[in-house]
């Protein structure tokens, strides 16, 4: 009777699997630095190099999270978010047969088990990721994100930036989504984040403005050098390339005047405009990140009167209010982020006795209450981002 259900659940539970056949020669990053080693350097000090679950702490337990919550199996979480996160997964949803099957212990040794274990996934975001779409459906429905947003080359073809391009070793083709289009390949992934609940509690693409390019910030800007050091005729082919470090709110180069600060009396209080000159709100990007205002008063001597500190972030809550992640939320408090090309103005009270008052800007990649909610450890989940300050003498 065991070996009967086993069967049965292992039958029911993979159907509608998909596989995404992926030559082994180009699955990882070591087959394609042989001609591509520079870019591949820089791929591997990126945040796409982390997207795996088992190498970014606060990825890994949000799922674990959402596995609680929900009473999902953590497999089965591992599979939805890997529509961004891993999208060369080859079994991309899992049914009702599946988490009963993982309840009673039936489930090691499934296709759903395999596939979430499986090497060839460890990369994460890698170059078979980008460099092997073929088609973005923008006409999709916009919860259709990730793998479902597109349609793959076959194995063994590299879609790339450049018409003129040849290897020996793969196939290439151009697409304008490459070099003309960016920001339709970023905006695949990055874009319309949704909760549990179906809360949108971020989405870039919509508050994007401008026609700027995400690569120009986020890749640095173009410079010439090569982009393979194989050649036909033994002469190396300069291109115009881009850093492919995908440079993000987890560097703290990219925080050093990513936003201004002005200052102006005003009758008794003191006014202080953050002013966003870039294409996206800030903050962006995943739910429960923050910015930081630290405000000190100072008397003539320049001696500290008093401090106070002012946080712009967005809190989420699940059933009955409780506090939630972003991932997990059924509602979120008032978005205090700073507007694409906007500004936001924040009133703070003037201290008696004030003379000068110096304020500081900081960034936080997540807020306390999420960090402690997904007891995150790394220091980075802590770490203060320094991004501007200015003084003002008080009237």
């Amino acid at each position: 009777m065991r070996f009967f259900l086993i069967f049965l659940l292992t039958v029911t539970y993979s159907f509608g699997a998909t596989v995404v056949k992926v030559d082994e020669r180009y699955q990882d990053s070591t087959k394609c630095q042989t001609c591509h080693k520079r870019i591949v350097n820089e791929w591997k000090n990126s945040w796409h190099a982390k997207s795996h679950f088992q190498n970014d702490e606060y990825f890994r337990k949000s799922m674990e999270y959402v596995s609680r919550k929900t009473r999902k199996s953590l497999n089965s979480v591992k599979i939805e978010c890997a529509t961004c996160h891993n999208p060369r997964i080859t079994v991309t949803k899992t049914t009702q047969d599946y988490e009963i099957a993982a309840v009673m212990g039936l489930s090691k040794g499934s296709k759903v088990d395999k596939a979430v274990n499986d090497d060839s996934i460890d990369e994460g975001i890698n170059c078979v990721v980008c460099h092997n779409v073929d088609k973005i459906h923008d006409e999709y429905d916009e919860k259709k994100r990730g793998m479902d947003r597109v349609e793959w080359t076959p194995s063994g073809t590299m879609t790339g930036p450049y018409s003129d391009a040849k290897s020996p070793y793969h196939k290439t083709i151009h697409h304008d989504f490459m070099d003309k289009t960016p920001n339709r390949l970023c905006f695949v992934c990055h874009a319309n984040d949704r909760s549990t609940r179906g809360l949108v509690f971020t989405n870039m693409e919509k508050e994007y403005k401008g026609e700027q390019a995400c690569v120009e910030c986020h890749m640095g800007p173009r410079k010439q050098d090569v982009a393979a050091t194989f050649s036909f005729n033994g002469e190396k082919k300069i291109r115009t390339v881009r850093n492919h470090g995908f440079m993000g709110a987890h560097f703290e180069s990219m925080w050093e005047g990513a936003l201004s600060l002005s200052i102006e009396n005003k009758n008794r209080d003191i006014l202080v405009t953050i002013a966003n000159p870039q294409p996206h709100n800030i903050p962006s990007g995943f739910g429960g990140r923050e910015l930081i205002l630290d405000i000190t008063y100072k008397d003539n001597k320049g001696e500290v009167i008093d401090t106070k500190t002012i946080s712009l972030t967005t809190k989420y809550t699940r059933k009955r209010e409780k506090p939630s992640t972003p991932h997990m939320a059924k509602a979120q408090s008032k978005d205090m982020s700073i507007p694409a090309k906007g500004s936001k103005t924040l009133r703070i009270e003037k201290i008696k006795g004030t003379k000068s008052v110096d304020v500081k800007l900081s960034y936080k990649l997540v807020n306390d209450e999420v960090k402690g909610l997904l007891d995150l450890e790394d220091p980075i989940w802590s770490k203060k981002f320094p991004i501007t300050q200015t003084t003002i003498k008080v009237l």
